[in-house]
């Protein structure tokens, strides 16, 4: 059977994030919604997946890591890994290269990392939402290197995306292309109007984007691979990263 899955959600990290989302409450409302995978993507970090990974058995979902990068372009991509380690070990290495601005939190807003029990760890000093120093031709290969993969995020919306900053979508390396609707248009949502977007046959998937709790799971997918072949460890092992990369190929729609 097909997997639910959600692979662009915030926390209390995400400094637009709500303080509600502690990775145990987005799991509560994510299991009620009946998420079997789901991806924990704040801004620039992965600082609260060690949480989110020590829940996600609790609640029987699948765990994603990764985080939603801003490249020196300011367009938004989703960096994905199904090892926790490799995801904490590029989250290292973008802080090394996000733009040193010191947070404000009473005007830009708080970014907290938790442990699984809500207490707070921790938190960032550096402006999360600030871009990194590297491109979008160069992020694919960049997140490769660490064993991940790039989809770049809601390329319909008319800022932080591919056709925002650079008026289309670009070849690159993309393991799928991530719509707010699909199929994805610009300047109008379907079918009401707007110029079609030109995808260039990659898959195409919709995921959530949540900020607040009332948003977790409002734009699903279906992931064509069972719990078995994704996650071929047995119950609370990590997913195999091919038979995800395979199974977006497989289950993701295509517009030529």
């Amino acid at each position: 059977m097909p997997l639910l899955t959600d692979l662009h959600n915030h926390s209390c990290l995400s400094p637009c994030g709500s303080l509600e989302l502690s990775p145990r409450r987005i799991l509560e409302i994510a299991a009620a919604k009946n998420l079997q995978v789901m991806a924990l993507t704040d801004h620039n970090s992965s600082l609260n997946c060690p949480a989110f990974a020590k829940l996600c058995p609790e609640f029987g979902i699948v765990p994603i890591f990764g985080m939603e990068a801003s490249t020196n372009e300011e367009i938004h991509v989703l960096c994905l890994f199904t090892d926790l380690e490799a995801s904490l070990a590029f989250s290292e290495f973008t802080y090394s290269i996000l733009t040193p601005f010191l947070n404000n939190p009473d005007k830009t807003g708080d970014q907290v990392y938790v442990d699984e029990n809500d207490s707070i760890e921790g938190e960032v000093e550096y402006y999360l939402v600030n871009p990194l120093d590297i491109s979008i031709e160069d992020i694919g290969a960049k997140t490769a290197e660490y064993g991940g993969i790039v989809i770049p995020a809601h390329v319909d919306r008319p800022a932080f995306s591919m056709t925002s900053q650079l008026g289309t979508v670009t070849p690159g390396p993309w393991a799928a292309i991530e719509c707010v609707r699909i199929p994805p248009s610009l300047g109008g949502s379907p079918p009401g109007g707007g110029r079609p977007l030109d995808t260039l046959g990659f898959p195409l998937i919709t995921s959530s984007d949540a900020h607040v709790p009332e948003h977790i799971a409002r734009r699903p997918f279906h992931l064509a691979i069972t719990l078995e072949e994704l996650r071929p460890g047995g119950p609370g092992t990590e997913a195999d990263m091919e038979a995800f990369r395979q199974a977006l190929k497989m289950s993701a729609a295509k517009i030529k």
